[in-house]
């Protein structure tokens, strides 16, 4: 069952008398903004994937040693938590980063472009922050490093986590949020809010987006493996045909979102990213496998999507003479802004930013694994512009690609939203 942020509250009978972030505090942010730049340049130049981040955790765990923090190093394989314990009362409020990279070959020519590369799935590929996760990284660093100085000023707990395998950890090993809490990220001291943020491309530099309530997609990969009998291409009618059966059950899926879903409550996406079957022209062979993946922004709909889809392969594929097996694979929740939490700390977010800089948006078809956090404590994940201000978006590189490319402009801007989080929601629990 998510986690109630308004029974968290009422029941609460912890008063702060919270400090206002000190006079020192827009210098140090001033102070850290190269420091950002160049932790992300160097992450960026070596990427790691997920559950592979071996020299990525160790500098973050040796930097945030060097500070002065409590260190747990790793954490889920690779990941890293560190603990502040403020000089002043105040709730335990952990802010997350994700430090794993994409198998992309980079194109974009920058100086501190990555050449790394490694195996992937049998093949050799590039290895990119092709999703921003280096400058998330950077951020929370930077944010730590401002925080341990005004620790004195500091209300409550600060916990730090530096989670690897976002992306989603590779064949069959565990990673990522998921194995991050089952290690006890978030019990020790146990944690009432956790906050995150993900840099956005296409977002303005300056700019933070949100939406309350469900933000994200869950996201679920799905494997269909048709079975038919194989025979020669000019004699159908002797063979079942798998990739004929296959290639109705894809048009089946689409009805399923098309014609089944009430997608006035929520958007559905079922996409069919990959199929496998036979080896030459004239061969109609024994299988086909598909490959795909299910978004949904509801849990309940969600469950009612997985049904849909096996019922309709199997009744597609018993049509047509063959048989079909479904797998499906949950690998992220829907990540859900805690609507209390939302409004209690709107006015934080836009102190940090300015006026009209912290806009509402829609909900989006992306996932993030930060949505599991939201099953243990309230949570509030929201978007970070990275995006040059003349840039159109419908022009910007999207997350994932080869050119995908961010503005470093903006970085100071997620530690003020992180600082003034810590702060003025501690202030708010009085």
């Amino acid at each position: 069952m998510r986690f109630s942020f308004l029974a968290l509250a009422l029941g609460s009978s912890l008063f702060i008398q919270a400090q206002e972030l000190p006079s020192s505090y827009p210098q140090l942010v001033k102070d850290i903004t190269p420091k950002l730049v160049e932790w992300r340049r160097h992450f960026h130049q070596y990427p790691e994937l997920s559950n592979r981040e071996f020299k990525t955790g160790a500098y973050i765990a040796d930097y945030l040693k060097s500070i002065g923090l409590e260190v747990k190093a790793n954490v889920a394989k690779t990941g890293v938590v560190a603990i502040l314990k403020g000089g002043k009362p105040g709730p335990v409020v952990a802010l997350r980063a994700d430090i794993d990279a994409l198998p992309v070959t980079e194109r974009v020519n920058i100086p501190f472009a990555s050449k790394v590369t490694t195996e992937f799935n049998g093949q050799t590929v590039g290895v990119m922050h092709a999703c921003g996760h280096d400058s998330h990284t950077s951020i929370l660093m930077g944010t730590a490093t401002i925080l341990k100085k005004m620790q004195a000023d500091v209300p409550g707990t600060i916990v730090f986590l530096f989670q690897p395998a976002e992306e989603g950890a590779p064949n069959d090993e565990e990673g990522g949020a998921s194995l991050m809490i089952k290690e006890g990220a978030l019990d020790n001291p146990k944690v009432e809010a956790v906050f995150g943020l993900h840099i956005n491309s296409t977002i303005p530099v300056g700019e933070i987006q949100y939406k309350t309530g469900a933000f994200m997609a869950s996201s679920d990969w799905f494997k269909i493996v048709v079975k038919g009998q194989g025979g020669h291409g000019s004699k159908p009618w002797k063979a079942i045909d798998p990739i004929a059966s296959a290639s109705q059950i894809i048009e089946g899926l689409q009805h399923i979102v098309s014609r089944q879903m009430e997608l006035t409550k929520a958007p559905v996406v079922i996409t069919v990213g990959a199929i496998q079957s036979g080896v030459r022209n004239n061969i109609i062979p024994e299988t086909c496998e598909m490959l795909g993946t299910i978004r949904t922004l509801d849990s309940k709909m969600q469950k009612e999507v997985h049904e849909r889809i096996r019922n309709t392969v199997k009744h597609i594929a018993a049509s047509n003479g063959t048989e079909a097996e479904v797998t499906i694979d949950t690998k992220t929740l829907v990540t859900y802004n805690d609507p209390e939490l939302v409004k209690l700390t709107l006015p934080f977010l836009e102190k940090a930013a300015g006026k009209g800089k912290v806009v509402t948006r829609d909900w989006d078809t992306g996932a993030e694994d930060f949505s599991f956090y939201g099953e243990k404590a309230p949570s509030f994940f929201f978007y970070l512009g990275g995006m040059p201000k003349d840039q159109d978006p419908n022009k910007a590189p999207q997350h994932h690609t080869a050119d995908f490319y961010i503005d470093e402009s903006g970085f100071d801007l997620g530690v003020k939203a992180f600082c003034q989080l810590v702060f003025d929601y501690a202030k708010s629990k009085k």
